[in-house]
């Protein structure tokens, strides 16, 4: 049972939309019966998982310096972990039972890592970094963590076994988000205030390319193959196609740049499908997305989406892509196949910044930013019911990334 002023908390949440009507109502029932959470499911609702199966998603709040932790077994709040300040970002091991927090810190201090151990859903290390981390990106053992240090104008490496950095790498000014490319050889960078995306090698970490001409380069994809990256330049329209040295793809060729490929206003995030056919461009200032199809470079499409698209993501069978829409209280459905918006929106909360699939894919979970939840919503309803939300759970203030670790209990 959670302390009473968390159960009015929730009513106070569900009742900021008429249209959420239902769910006040059964909100309130909870608030009666002591009860929190999933009072307006039944049992059989619920994905079924193996007596000894365990799933949490890690919220970070960066208002509050917390995560919240939400038990995805059984769709409930967990717990609060305190973490360091200004959380902005959260990555799950792929190995280990393990979750890395990336904490931005207060201005002029250095910020950290907190690690936390989801089998106990606690903070068991904390790994000091540089000046306002903002990001992370893992390799595919879950041995390293690269995390770039956005007002240090560096990349931290660290060894996520003994807990420590052990390299720095000088990228261009205001590094803010880093990929490993899936074969492991190559670092990309894009340096928002330097306008530019930097290629490293990742054996050496040393410099292999710069690429200009990208008004403040945001957000980076890497195909499946390893053959070609993609980088939003948000304070433009356009996005950047660089085709990567890469020994089995394209032998002898060095680093180039294919394309500045014209897309919306402010495009600030890129959502690729899984099989790297194609890739979603959410323009945040034209209220669209673009579709770029990554083996020709070109634009497939322009759709209106919603009031200020600033996240995609594709569902596991390259048929779905769910928008939030951050001017909003609402993600948008757009079907790939049909190549067409779906009606109606799925009504959330107040804010949509972040999106994370059920390591399954038969939950969505929607961080609302400006009303402090998250909104769970049935994935397997979606496309014919407009009331697929599930139940909404409370977080800390101005939750802002979210990651989902599922794992096997001892």
């Amino acid at each position: 049972m959670f302390p009473q002023q968390q159960t009015e908390r929730m009513i106070r949440l569900s009742a900021r939309s008429l249209a959420w009507g239902k769910l006040r109502r059964e909100f309130a029932s909870a608030a009666l019966l002591g009860l929190f959470g999933l009072t307006a499911c039944r049992s059989h609702d619920l994905p079924q998982y193996p007596p000894n199966s365990r799933e949490y998603a890690y919220i970070t709040n960066g208002g509050s310096g917390t995560v919240t932790v939400l038990d995805v077994v059984n769709v409930r709040v967990d717990r609060e972990l305190a973490v360091g300040q200004n959380p902005t970002a959260v990555a799950a091991s792929p190995t280990r039972s393990e979750v890395y927090v990336v904490n931005a810190g207060a201005a002029e201090s250095n910020g950290s890592i907190s690690v936390i151990d989801a089998a106990q859903n606690k903070v068991v290390a904390s790994i000091p970094v540089h000046r306002k981390p903002v990001s992370i990106d893992l390799d595919a053992d879950g041995a390293l963590a690269y995390v770039p240090n956005s007002e240090s104008n560096s990349v931290s490496v660290i060894d996520l076994k003994a807990r420590r950095e052990i390299a720095q790498i000088g990228a261009g000014e205001e590094p803010v988000s880093v990929r490993l490319s899936p074969d492991g050889q190559t670092l990309v960078v894009a340096n928002r205030r330097g306008n530019s995306v930097s290629v490293f090698d990742a054996a050496t970490r040393t410099l292999r390319s710069v690429f200009g001409g990208c008004p403040g380069a945001d957000d980076v994809v890497i195909l499946p193959d390893s053959s070609k990256a993609f980088a939003t330049c948000s304070a433009g329209h356009q996005v950047m196609a660089l085709a990567l040295a890469n020994s089995k793809v394209s032998p002898g060729q060095p680093d180039r740049l294919q394309a500045l490929i014209d897309v919306g206003l402010a495009p600030v995030q890129l959502a690729l499908k899984p099989d790297g056919g194609e890739a979603f461009v959410s323009n945040s200032l034209s209220d669209s997305i673009s579709e770029i199809d990554t083996s020709k470079n070109d634009v497939g499409g322009a759709y209106l989406i919603g009031d200020g698209p600033v996240r995609g993501l594709v569902s596991g069978d390259n048929a779905l892509l769910y928008v939030a829409n951050l001017r909003s209280q609402y993600v948008t459905l757009y079907s790939i196949d049909d190549g067409k918006r779906l009606i109606p929106s799925i009504h959330v909360g107040d804010g949509p910044q972040a999106l994370a699939f059920s390591t399954r894919g038969l939950l969505l979970f929607v961080v609302d930013n400006r009303s402090s939840d998250v909104t769970v919503v049935r994935t397997d309803v979606v496309r014919t019911d407009p009331h697929a939300v599930f139940t909404v759970l409370p977080t800390g203030r101005a939750p802002n990334a979210i990651a989902v670790k599922g794992f096997k209990s001892q």
